[in-house]
């Protein structure tokens, strides 16, 4: 049942993909649509492999940045690049590359708090963004850039070992689904809106 429901949310966000990639060629200029268009690249990342994942979240990053070219106070987009910066941050083994992705999520957090202060998500946002290099350090620590996301690690020599690995591939997984909800139910509320 639940892979039932991931491959109607993974449908569901490659539709909504191809529908703004399609507005954008009618109106390059609509910073709705380019949100969208983001927020849907960072909910597929979350289905991909490690590589083609940091690939569509820099893509996000790309689209998210062209809205807030247009308006640079759009603060759902400010949330949104901060969120593919946080993921991109977490996946990124080089601790400084991915620290520089963390200063810039807190940077984007922190303008969409200014610019909607009673949200309670940008709050929360900007908080972890301030755990996320620890964060990084203990999922790292554990492996997680030592294999593709979604792929399980081999037999090993005992079960404590593999016990261990599995318990830090679920708090990886944790993590980043929590990071990647956030920035779905911003997507489903941006969809409603319009």
């Amino acid at each position: 049942m639940d892979m039932q429901r991931e491959l109607e949310r993974l449908m569901f966000f490659e539709h909504a993909r191809v529908k703004a990639e399609a507005t954008y060629v009618k109106n390059p200029l609509d910073t709705d649509n380019l949100t969208k268009w983001g927020g849907a690249l960072l909910e597929i990342s979350q289905f991909q492999n490690m590589p083609e994942s940091k690939q569509l979240m820099l893509e996000a990053i790309s689209k998210l940045g062209e809205a807030l070219v247009i308006d640079p106070k759009k603060h759902d987009t400010l949330w949104y690049i901060g969120n593919a910066h946080t993921s991109y941050g977490l996946l990124t083994p080089d601790q400084t590359e991915a620290i520089h992705h963390f200063e810039k999520a807190t940077h984007f957090f922190q303008k969409a708090l200014e610019e909607q202060p009673e949200n309670v998500a940008y709050q929360r946002s900007l908080e972890l963004a301030s755990k996320a290099p620890e964060l990084h350090t203990e999922v790292h620590k554990h492996g997680l850039g030592q294999q593709p996301l979604g792929v399980v690690a081999g037999p090993s020599s005992t079960s404590a070992k593999t016990m261990k690995q599995k318990k830090n591939n679920d708090l990886t997984y944790d993590v980043l689904g929590w990071v990647i909800l956030a920035a779905g139910v911003v997507a489903w509320i941006s969809f409603a809106k319009s």
